[in-house]
């Protein structure tokens, strides 16, 4: 069994993950390209925990310029195993109200452009999506929210937009009559590219707003979500440190099987793969391309 390695992608106002020990920065080449920052690495307890800032240091890149590839790339070769991925998102709910966290289960994909996939021409695969969230690691992070006093909602979808705008108001209103609970712009297509690295994934939507529906409260806009995004930044310090304190020395083998997804996925035959792509798919995909003889 696989030893157990914490990812964590912090994404608005999470730059740094105060409480690791030991910490090196770790850059690692990516064939596909740049990650947002390096790789910080170190250990909470006994779990090692690798943390990347989503966004790079400083906020320099917007949600559609992230290299999303690369950056589940990296954290595939650093060794992890199970990846948080932490994010600022607004409520389509009243009772979902700023510095409220929600533990979502389920994803809207509403971006366009993004590369979206490790797989295509060369070697093309389809790895299952009904239930993108590990539910081992989202308990894990439910019971950690409640022993450190932190508001949340365990399952919810959220709607992933392009971005880098806000909504307009007939979006939140719909998006809101649809049913979802929370919307972000940087959850897809890191979900997906995680079930395709076969890393548990996992998401913690952290509320600053009400998007623009709500009939009481101002407009969204970047003020107010920084302001409590720095607010949520200290609860998801504590919260990570909790949870890695309490991991698992092995990886738990996930119930609705992200770390076995590419097993009968890939539907190209192995005469007519692209030497190309299965090189930089070597750390990817590189237990069924090994166990196929690529």
């Amino acid at each position: 069994m696989a030893k157990a390695v914490l990812g964590v992608v912090g994404g608005s106002g999470v730059y740094d993950l105060p409480g690791i020990e030991d910490v090196r920065e770790v850059p690692i080449d990516s064939p596909w390209g740049e990650p947002s920052d390096v790789l910080r690495m170190g250990r909470v307890g006994g779990t090692e925990v690798a943390f990347l800032p989503r966004h790079g240091r400083g906020h320099r890149l917007s949600p559609s310029d992230i290299n999303y590839r690369a950056n589940i790339d990296v954290m595939k070769r650093a060794g992890v195993t199970d990846l948080i991925s932490v994010s600022a998102c607004g409520s389509f709910r009243q009772e979902y109200h700023p510095g409220f966290f929600v533990l979502v289960d389920q994803y809207v994909d509403r971006t366009h452009k993004r590369e979206n996939s490790f797989f295509g021409r060369g070697c093309v695969a389809h790895v299952p999506m009904a239930h993108p969230v590990g539910p081992l690691l989202q308990r894990r992070i439910a019971r950690a929210a409640a022993a450190e006093h932190i508001p949340h909602a365990s399952g919810g979808t959220l709607v992933c937009i392009e971005g880098p705008q806000f909504s307009t108001y007939a979006e939140s209103i719909t998006y809101k009559e649809l049913g979802y609970d929370v919307i972000g712009m940087t959850a897809m297509p890191e979900a997906k590219l995680a079930r395709e690295a076969e890393i548990t994934y996992a998401t913690i939507a952290m509320v600053t707003d009400y998007d623009c529906w709500h009939p009481e409260h101002d407009d969204v806009d970047v003020a107010a979500v920084v302001a409590v995004a720095r607010q949520n930044a200290a609860k998801v310090a504590g919260l990570i440190a909790r949870i890695a304190r309490d991991f698992p020395v092995e990886h738990e083998p996930c119930p609705v099987g992200s770390d076995r997804a590419l097993d009968g996925a890939i539907m190209t035959a192995p005469a007519a793969r692209d030497p190309e792509l299965l090189r930089r798919l070597d750390a990817v995909a590189g237990r069924v391309l090994k166990a196929s003889g690529l």
